[in-house]
């Protein structure tokens, strides 16, 4: 069985012009990395030509679709119905994305299957992960 789900999603910019362009963009989850979550955006679609990679809690997601959550470069809220709005923020600036609420929770579904929430930690490989740490010490 995979330990790693992805997910093509569709997210829409918000920016100042009034047409919001849709911009691809990949869910990633790996059943090693139990706490975590990534969103990538293609190189097209970012400012830097390049592939852009965001690293985050699982659990920033799964909440912040109830209610505002995050502190720091990454954080999620609910917008309306059926849309989650996740901001980007980085020294260069600021992406406000709108993702449809739906292909938030399908995906989170999926993680739940492969890892339950709140059993994250059974996942861990803490030997392998001392052992490559202290390999590279």
């Amino acid at each position: 069985m995979s330990t790693v789900i992805e997910q093509s999603v569709e997210a829409r910019l918000v920016a100042a012009a009034p047409r919001m362009p849709n911009i691809p963009a990949t869910l990633h989850y790996d059943g090693a990395e139990p706490f975590a979550v990534r969103m990538t955006f293609p190189a097209p679609a970012t400012l830097e030509g390049v592939d852009v990679c965001w690293t985050f809690a699982r659990d920033l997601l799964a909440a912040g679709m109830e209610a505002p959550e995050g502190d720091g470069d990454v954080r999620v809220r609910p917008y309306g119905y059926g849309r989650t709005v996740m901001e980007f923020h980085a020294p260069e600036g600021t992406a406000v994305i709108h993702v449809r609420s739906g292909e938030l929770r399908r995906f989170l579904e999926a993680t739940s299957e492969l890892v339950p929430t709140g059993l994250e930690h059974l996942h861990l490989d803490l030997d392998h992960d001392l052992a490559e740490l202290m390999r590279d010490a």
